[in-house]
């Protein structure tokens, strides 16, 4: 039986008094799209923060690409890469010298840097763009960037913290593309997102995660997920409190894209 690319049991983070995290438990196995979808305050950030290293669990255990992360989280870092919510570029430098700082910080060569700095500018239709400052970057083509320096290190296990949150209608599709297109090289996908139609359209399974806790999951091929009382995540009375925010429409396909 394969590995799941990751594996979480038991998940518990508290700031103080206030929990943001309850017994969280997940699977996700190699090669899928899995979407944690939620409010805002319902814990999706952290949960990427605690399985991409960067913030340490008050309990629960964790595997990702076979590899314990309490024990060894350097070897969990170099199977991982993580886009976050806030754009990581830095606007002073090109984007081409944001890759290279990327590739340097990930230990590449010189000849594999150049050589996948010139493959994800082309992946990321940035070529026209490399040499001129992120500061005139658009805001799609910042996320765009800033996915680019997380595939440097050509990762199989990719964590994209509300990877759309303020991209018009073009760039959204973009990024939807992009990530289809990860998918297909193998590549693992965790996805968090507050928009129903987004996770409904991308993943192959989806998580409801209200006040901390898993509160329904299911498979996208019927857009139910299940709950203790069998109910449906789409109509969302599972979670009375919060009804998905719609996303904007997407664009119709453009034949070129700034």
């Amino acid at each position: 039986m394969p590995i799941p690319a990751i594996t979480a049991t038991g998940l518990r983070k508290a700031y103080g008094e206030k929990v943001v995290l309850d017994g969280v438990d997940l699977t996700v196995p190699a090669g899928t799209v899995f979407a944690l979808l939620g409010p805002n305050g319902a814990g999706k950030t952290t949960t990427v923060k605690i399985l991409s290293t960067l913030v340490r669990a008050d309990a629960g255990d964790v595997r990702i690409a076979g590899r314990d992360l309490a024990r060894e989280p350097d070897a969990v870092r170099d199977a991982i890469g993580v886009t976050g919510q806030f754009s990581a570029v830095d606007s002073l430098l090109t984007g081409e010298e944001n890759l290279r700082l990327m590739a340097d910080l990930r230990h590449l060569d010189r000849a594999t840097a150049r050589r996948r700095t010139a493959e994800l500018l082309d992946r990321f239709d940035l070529v026209d763009a490399a040499g001129k400052p992120v500061a005139t970057y658009s805001g799609g083509m910042r996320r765009r960037l800033d996915l680019a320096m997380t595939l440097i290190g050509e990762p199989r296990i990719i964590f994209l913290d509300e990877p759309t949150t303020g991209l018009d209608p073009r760039s959204r599709r973009t990024m939807w593309e992009i990530i289809r297109d990860l998918v297909r090289s193998g590549v693992t996908l965790f996805l968090t997102t507050q928009y129903l139609a987004e996770a409904d359209e991308l993943a192959d399974r989806v998580a409801l995660l209200d006040h901390g806790r898993l509160i329904a999951e299911g498979t996208r091929t019927n857009s139910n997920a299940s709950s203790p009382a069998g109910t449906s995540v789409c109509g969302s009375p599972i979670c009375p409190s919060w009804s998905p925010p719609p996303a904007p429409s997407p664009a119709r396909p453009a034949t070129t894209r700034r």
